[in-house]
């Protein structure tokens, strides 16, 4: 009974233990979750500026049409996806999420393996593609937990360079929607070709407000690339802040069951310990009931 006791006692300051670091990282994640929040807001102040300008000068292609590359469509041949994962775990079902629907996705869209092309943002993603012999044309690890746009600038334009130089015919972002602390939402958001411009949004008497430098058509020429690369970018901070929302969760769960396995187990060890003296006390009673 007393090296049952000892066990006992061992596993409560054991799990104690454990409950302290997971309550540690659930605050780590929360501050981290804070400053997401905020980079996230700042980015949907400029999204929505460039999108304005970007469908001000588009206002005549998205009426009648345009052979632009970056928003015209064409024979879809090849499809590019961008996966946006973590580089660890202790994040909840964040990841399983995504690759269950981007396997699912694959599987009823690309049965026969050769008509896609990934690009792994993330080691989980990397690692779980990877050993799956699938087509990982590049990847990006170890982004930082406030990634910059610095950070992320060459795999977002090397995957515009793909599509615009004919290596897919199409290409979407796969990641977590950061919808609140508790909840996230699997997106699969095409960027390329562009089709999220409406025309009704066009303001023609603004863009006549403005004195065009060198043409209009030189603008585009850069202005669409950054666009899209800036949605990518916006995407890559939604997911980022999805997940420290999924580690804050997914601490305070396991604080939480810690929690309940400690009092479980402090039940347990009164009730060995109370064993344990009424049986001394049995005991003592049989011996000096032996005596008389």
């Amino acid at each position: 009974m007393t090296a049952s006791l000892s066990d006992i006692k061992a596993k409560i300051q054991s799990t104690e233990k454990t409950s302290k670091i997971t309550s540690a990282m659930k605050m780590v994640s929360s501050a981290k979750l804070v400053k997401a929040e905020a980079a996230a807001r700042d980015f949907q102040l400029y999204a929505s500026k460039i999108r304005q300008i970007t469908t001000d000068l588009l206002q005549t292609e998205l009426v009648t049409g345009s052979d632009n590359p970056m928003l015209a469509s064409r024979e879809i041949k090849k499809s590019g996806y961008i996966v946006i994962t973590s580089d660890r775990g202790l994040v909840g079902g964040y990841n399983a999420k995504i690759l269950k629907a981007m396997m699912d996705l694959i599987r009823d869209y690309h049965p026969d393996g050769q008509d896609y092309s990934l690009i792994a943002i993330g080691s989980v993603g990397a690692d779980f593609f990877k050993s799956r012999n699938m087509p990982v044309a590049f990847e990006l690890r170890g982004l930082a937990d406030q990634p910059s746009f610095e950070e992320v600038g060459r795999i977002i334009s090397r995957s515009v360079d793909m599509y615009v130089n004919g290596l897919f015919d199409e290409l979407y972002v796969c990641y977590n929607h950061h919808v609140n602390s508790l909840t996230s939402q699997v997106r699969v958001q095409q960027m390329l070709p562009i089709t999220d411009l409406d025309a009704n949004e066009a303001d023609s008497e603004r863009l006549n407000s403005f004195d065009l430098e060198p043409n209009r058509e030189a603008i585009l020429d850069q202005l669409l690339p950054q666009y899209t690369e800036s949605m990518i970018y916006g995407a890559i901070v939604d997911a980022k802040t999805a997940e420290h929302a999924a580690g804050m969760t997914a601490m305070q769960t396991a604080t939480d069951n810690a929690k309940q396995i400690i009092t479980d187990l402090t039940i347990q060890y009164n009730r060995a310990r109370q064993a344990n003296i009424t049986q001394e006390i049995t005991e003592i009673v049989a011996g000096a009931n032996a005596l008389e």
